[in-house]
């Protein structure tokens, strides 16, 4: 591509590709697509992006051309691969010039530059550090700021790269720049300082953006570049320079507005020093132990004493706290059991810590937290009043959760309890000593720290086990503060029932559960949204803890659904219905069949819920994981679902559809307990079953569950299903044999095993194409022994059930192996004999040694030959099967079972299942005594 000639012709393209007409983009779009593997292409877009005459989209669009480009073409063994000479003329072309004007331009100038510095740099292009480094020396403000923007992104993609030779040209590069990056960094940081007290916001700002940039780089110099960095002094002054740092940008704070660009600048810079800091410590720790002291001392007094105040900021405090946390958990500074088995390094870090976290540190910390960090704020109070919904999202998690100071100063007070419980509990216990009795509801600072500090309590349950008799708690405190309606008293009813939550798979006696329903019963009708959503979480505490007793919680049962049932109808947030009906889940799935006349309603109102949030598929599948539970507790009785039922598991396991990427995974799940629930096939169930083949192409992790649910089709109506589908699904079938693995194979050979025990006349028909291939396994002695299992399995069932067909079989195989049939038959009987031991289930062993006998009245003299074999197996086969009667004091076959002998259910296992039934009908295998069909071959 000539460059005089071809610059007019592709800005004139990217002129057009910048159009919002169609009719002028997709023309423009295939042509500059059809140009990217031309010589000269991107020689031509440098030529245009760093032309700044040029209209900025035109130049925005060639710049991103360019850097795709460098993806696709730039590595030599790339096709289409640009050329050497090109790509050494764009090199030198990227680092002429440090001056464009657009912001947005520059850092994608800069991000395709450290692309290319990641391919080539330093071997191909040893001049970019020196031309960067002399370019951020110069004094012109735009040229400065864009190389040092251009070396921030360098280093960042340099810092990345994880190859030991690529480790090892950046240790060399840290140590050859890292005395420049720190002048650099104390020049900058130096200036902002003089600045800001300037009044000239312009400068300030200048200034401080390139303090930012100047840190960004040291930090991954720092953290990245030294494989023992507390080695290096330079390293190490730099890190013992931040703390005094912090305080000089902390100060500035003061000077600065609150509400400008300048302020947002100074404190992500801020944020940036306790990055450093925090990085450092996660990839360094042993390194990091001379900065353990100064670290938590700095921390401590921002967070915890008068110092921060006025200066500090919440995600500052969020930083300190983190860095608090990181030291005192941190696995490389905790010595082990026996002192001496630990490193010099370990036991230093280790004495640090436990010099600096006396008795008297630790209390203020802890009473800091629980008084002033835990308590409820104004907004937090407003947010409950207009929003109560969201103020729940937000409690429990909603996407800004993990980056507020709440969980954050949770977190750190679960850490430190858990570290220091033997000094803190006489703490917490005696801050629950001084709250006893009921709280002045005029009085809402009192029951604000009461609130804080029960939910300490909860969030130490673990801890305080032994030093709280919490049921005693529990009867004289903590149930009477449920039973105040006042309206200001809601904060603590909300933070009670939240702390029976906690504590309820703690310590907890069972007797006291049928109080506790009582409280929720109450609860759940409370005039506050917020404690009736809390009462619900709680309520799932209690129905999943191990020690749950149906029989306590049936005199609830009605009650607390239908006020469930009324909370879902009432709440209108997604996140917050979603929590409802998981409630209610968990609710059914422990009731199981106790459910049933309970459960109109909701049946009723699922329709308009799955309606109304088409747009929310996360909804829908709280939706669908309810319908699993409600299914299983309907049982026979969830047919009359079916008219919603059915569509749904259409919708969610049809992958032509775009909400199956939410709802597949529960909704094959769905489709699988409507199938075991049934009580008899429909031509509406049964025609779900088209969804079936594109889901065994897409041979994802939800294959266990499609073979579980080609199972169901053939326990329900064998014939019907297989009739109808038995063609497509052995296609299928035998493109999955191919692929899969071996553990997939046996899952395939299960399915087509049990379709031949339950219908054994139309079973070995509809899946004769996988039948050779299971013939041929056997004769050549399959190595995996889990599969072999399965061959032998498939193969008995044909064998003892369905002779005609195993001799069809045979003959076919013996034109295929061109051997007589009596060689083959005998080679088999041979690899099968020889490998029992690779069967372990003991009805596939008695199946194997009825299969085989099933042979013996043949007057076959192979079958003859083999008679000692087969009589050894099926001896083998009986020890595996035959128990004593301990009545009797006979021996039997422990595999069979009386109609007469019905299971019995226990209280807290499940009742069997409408499948469950179908296969105790097809469980037993044949006794001894079918006479064969094998006739001797002429001789």
């Amino acid at each position: 591509m000539d460059l005089n000639s071809a610059s007019t012709v592709v800005l004139q393209v990217l002129t057009q590709a910048t159009s919002q007409d169609t009719a002028v983009l997709k023309p423009a779009e295939e042509q500059l697509k059809q140009w990217e593997t031309q010589p000269g292409f991107y020689s031509v877009l440098l030529n245009i992006f760093t032309n700044h005459s040029l209209d900025i989209n035109v130049r925005w669009l060639a710049v991103l051309y360019f850097k795709n480009g460098i993806d696709r073409y730039w590595r030599r063994v790339a096709p289409h691969a640009l050329s050497e000479e090109e790509k050494s003329t764009l090199r030198a072309g990227l680092i002429t010039n440090f001056n464009e004007p657009i912001n947005q331009i520059a850092t994608q100038i800069a991000v395709l530059i450290a692309k290319v510095a990641r391919l080539d740099c330093p071997r191909q292009w040893p001049e970019l550090i020196p031309t960067l480094i002399e370019s951020v020396k110069v004094q012109d403000d735009l040229r400065q700021h864009r190389a040092l923007l251009t070396f921030y992104h360098v280093t960042k993609t340099l810092a990345s790269k994880c190859l030991a030779a690529d480790r090892k040209l950046f240790y060399d590069l840290a140590s050859g720049i890292y005395s420049f990056a720190c002048s650099l960094w104390n020049h900058h940081t130096d200036t902002f300082l003089q600045q800001v007290s300037s009044g000239n916001e312009a400068a300030v700002l200048s200034s401080l953006e390139r303090t930012l940039l100047s840190l960004k780089v040291l930090r991954k110099l720092t953290v990245n570049g030294f494989v023992e960095p507390h080695k290096n002094m330079e390293v190490m002054g730099f890190l013992h320079g931040i703390f005094e740092r912090l305080k000089q940008f902390l100060e500035c704070s003061r000077s600065i507005g609150t509400d400008n660009v300048c302020r947002e600048r100074l404190e992500k810079t801020i944020i940036l020093f306790t990055k450093v800091l925090l990085d450092f410590l996660d990839q360094h720790p042993f390194s990091f132990t001379p900065l353990i002291q100064r670290s938590l001392e700095f921390s401590v007094s921002y967070v915890f004493t008068e110092v921060g105040e006025g200066v500090t900021f919440e995600r500052f405090i969020v930083q300190c706290m983190n860095l608090i946390k990181m030291i005192v958990k941190n696995y490389a500074y905790k010595p082990s059991k026996n002192f001496e088995d630990s490193s010099p390094e370990t036991l230093e870090a280790h004495k640090i810590k436990m010099a600096f976290f006396t008795y008297p540190t630790l209390t203020e910390i802890c009473r800091r937290l629980v008084s002033h960090y835990f308590l409820l704020t104004e907004e937090e109070l407003t947010m409950w009043e207009e929003d109560p919904e969201g103020f729940t999202v937000e409690e429990t998690g909603g996407d800004s959760w993990k980056y507020s100071l709440r969980p954050c100063t949770e977190v750190l007070f679960i850490d430190i309890f858990h570290e220091y419980n033997q000094t803190l509990t006489p703490v917490l216990l005696e801050m629950m000593q001084t709250l006893q009795g009921p709280t002045n509801v005029e009085d809402m600072n009192a029951l604000l720290i009461k609130d804080a500090v029960y939910n300490a309590v909860g969030l130490a349950a673990f801890e305080l086990f032994d030093s709280v008799d919490f049921d005693q708690w529990f009867k004289n405190q903590l149930l009477p503060e449920l039973q105040v309606v006042h309206n200001r008293y809601k904060p603590l009813r909300r933070r009670v029932i939240w702390l029976i939550g906690q504590w309820i798979s703690v310590k907890f006696k069972s007797d006291l559960r049928p109080m506790l329903y009582e409280a929720i019963c109450n609860l759940l009708q409370d005039q506050d949204l917020v404690v009736r959503i809390e009462t619900a979480t709680t309520l799932k505490s209690t129905v999943d803890d191990f020690e749950f007793r149906t029989d306590q919680f049936l005199p609830y049962l009605e009650t607390m659904f239908t006020l469930l049932f009324q909370l879902l109808q009432q709440v209108t947030e997604c996140d917050t219905k979603m929590h409802v009906l998981h409630v209610l889940s968990c609710v059914i799935e422990r009731v199981n069949v106790q459910i049933r006349p309970y459960v109109g309603c909701l049946v009723q109102y699922l329709p308009l819920l799955w309606k109304q949030s088409e747009e929310h598929n996360m909804l829908r599948c709280a939706i669908l994981t309810t319908l699993i539970h409600l299914v299983q507790g309907l049982g026979a009785d969830s047919k009359n679902l079916y008219p919603f039922l059915l569509p749904v598991i259409q919708l969610s396991t049809d992958v032509s559809q775009p909400p199956h990427v939410y709802l597949l995974e529960d909704g094959l799940e769905l489709w699988l307990v409507t199938l075991e629930n049934s009580p008899c096939i429909t031509p509406e169930l049964l025609r779900i079953f088209q969804n079936m083949s594109p889901l065994l192409e897409l041979s994802s992790e939800n294959l266990r569950t499609c073979f579980k649910i080609i199972n169901g089709y053939i326990f329900l109506s064998s014939t019907e299903f297989l009739q109808t589908y038995a063609v497509g699904l052995c296609q299928s079938f035998c493109e999955l044999l191919e692929e899969i693995t071996s553990e997939g194979q046996v899952q395939v050979l299960k399915v087509v095993e049990n379709a031949l025990k339950v219908n054994p006349v139309l079973g070995p028909q509809m899946f004769q194409p996988i039948l050779p291939c299971v013939f041929t396994g056997i004769i050549e002695g399959e190595r995996y022994p889990v599969v072999m299992s399965t061959y032998l399995g498939v193969m008995g069932r044909v064998l003892l059930q369905n002779t005609s067909f195993f001799s069809s079989l045979l003959n076919e195989m013996a034109r295929t192996f061109n051997q007589e049939m009596d060689q083959l038959l005998g080679n088999m009987i041979e690899m099968w004999v020889d490998r029992m031991d690779n069967i372990t289930q003991p009805e596939r062993r008695k199946l194997s040694a009825l299969a085989l006998l099933s042979l013996l009245p043949s007057d076959n003299s192979v079958i003859q030959d083999k008679f000692c074999g087969i009589i050894n197996i099926s001896v083998e086969g009986l020890h595996d099967v035959m128990t004593e009667d301990p009545e009797t004091g006979t021996y039997k076959d422990c595999m069979l079972m009386s109609h007469l002998e019905e299971p019995k259910v226990t209280e807290d296992e499940e009742p069997p299942t409408e499948q469950d039934k179908r296969k105790k009908m097809n469980i037993e295998v044949p006794r001894v005594g079918v006479k064969s069909e094998m006739q001797p071959t002429p001789q």
